[in-house]
């Protein structure tokens, strides 16, 4: 069978219509045009060769950074040449469908290492086989807490911008109703959660937040409890090697995108998202569960296991859609666990901390740069900014440093344990220039 199965005009012009369009132009409208081309400009009839050269160029043009200081839910980290070594190895990079547990115990067992690993760092009881990315594990966690009686879903105003709109896309489609707790300086403000708990089936707090901020995820998820709503927390994994666990902090769930446990940037995926929950929500976890039991002969095997509750099975009582995983990706966080073991982790954790702490201190030392948030952080940070924001990063990319993130208030700063001294140091001289210039 081939492995594209084309559709005639009529066919496609047929599906366009289904969802009401006219074109594919119409399907694409939400890409800006400057990102978007007709075609590649490359003339009729070329070599192989030819093209790969044009092609190559095009691609050459893309622009690399030296140093990265930018965050948001994506981030740069070391990722040990062994790990790429291992997960591209022919042996892993198989099926990942591996519904006949007799001729796909090396995937089932590679699956059943990640759960284990993803319960230890999160320290709940049980873990799916991972689904699409971060925003999509939260998500579905919110419509995991969805009951009859509890049709509400809280989520932190602190939260990525980005993780509430997907949770707020699949709101509408489950008819459930979407309240934000408002962040108050730069926090989740426990005081406003009180007043919105009536009938909420859950509360979602991210941990650090969007801000870089720890929050006091205890005492929200207490608060959640005594509500009578679930507990479920975003985990930035590299964090959760030196912060206080989700099951510690009363978490139902968590939730994130494992992204830094291995996986680069790639111009952003694929990634990975994680969820574990704790033993009473194992039933209700989306997507697959690789399990470990023994076969006819007494030796350890592994199975899929509470494979009823996905769509494809009991599809009238689902309520999720997913019925995959991301197994290379998890594969992938799975040899980064391993090689970094638990003390490189958390030497990682910390020289992002402690990193994010001098950069703080040497970006607030430039005039009309300051903290705007004065709580405790991990490694990202939001500072004022007394220049355009924009012209700002420009200058700082034509230099070979993707600077932070403008936000609301302020630009977000990140740094991991890829950025060295002289980086920071440097990226405070180019600020410092910038300022001098504007004045000028």
């Amino acid at each position: 069978m081939s492995r594209y199965v084309p559709a005639t005009s009529a066919e496609q012009q047929e599906m366009l219509a289904a969802i009401g369009l006219r074109s594919f132009d119409e399907l694409f409208s939400a890409i800006p045009a400057g990102m978007t081309a007709d075609k590649l400009n490359i003339p009729a009839g070329q070599a192989e060769l030819s093209v790969r050269r044009r092609v190559e160029g095009a691609a050459g043009r893309n622009k690399l950074f030296r140093s990265i200081f930018r965050g948001g839910g994506a981030y740069n980290h070391y990722i040990p040449a062994l790990v790429k070594q291992i997960a591209s190895n022919e042996t892993f990079v198989t099926a990942y469908t591996p519904y006949q547990a007799e001729i796909s115990q090396g995937i089932l067992q590679s699956i059943f290492e990640y759960q284990t690993m993803m319960c230890e760092l999160t320290g709940l009881d049980v873990s799916n086989a991972s689904v699409y990315d971060g925003a999509t594990a939260a998500a579905e966690a919110a419509a995991m807490c969805l009951g009859p009686k509890r049709n509400i879903i809280l989520v932190s105003g602190a939260a990525n911008p980005m993780v509430i709109d997907v949770i707020r896309t699949y709101s509408y489609g489950s008819g459930a109703e979407l309240k934000i707790v408002p962040a108050k300086d730069g926090v989740t403000d426990a005081g406003a959660l009180a007043s919105v708990l009536d009938g909420a089936a859950c509360l979602y707090v991210q941990q650090p937040n969007y801000f870089g901020l720890i929050e006091d995820a205890e005492a929200l998820g207490a608060a959640a409890h005594e509500g009578g709503a679930k507990f479920v927390m975003g985990v930035h994994p590299i964090a959760a090697a030196i912060l206080k666990s989700a099951g510690e902090s009363g978490a139902d769930i968590a939730v994130g995108d494992a992204q830094p446990l291995g996986m680069p940037l790639s111009f952003g995926g694929p990634y990975l998202g994680f969820m574990t929950a704790v033993n009473d929500m194992a039933r209700k976890l989306p997507g697959r569960i690789a399990g470990e039991t023994a076969d006819i002969d007494g030796k350890r095997a592994f199975v899929l296991t509470l494979q009823a509750r996905e769509q494809h099975i009991r599809r009238e009582k689902a309520s999720s859609n997913i019925c995959s995983n991301q197994a290379l990706c998890a594969l992938t966080a799975a040899v980064y666990l391993t090689v970094m073991g638990p003390s490189g982790l958390a030497d990682a954790a910390r020289q992002c901390a402690s990193k994010a702490h001098y950069a703080a201190e040497k970006i607030c030392s430039v005039d009309g740069f300051d903290l705007v948030y004065g709580g405790e952080f991990f490694n990202e940070f939001v500072t004022s900014c007394p220049a355009e924001s924009g012209a700002l990063m420009k200058r700082l990319g034509d230099r070979g440093i993707l600077g932070g993130l403008p936000v609301d208030g302020g630009i977000l700063w990140c740094a991991t344990e890829m950025n060295t001294k002289d980086d920071i140091d440097e990226l405070v001289n180019e600020l410092t220039e910038a300022l001098k210039e504007a004045v000028r």
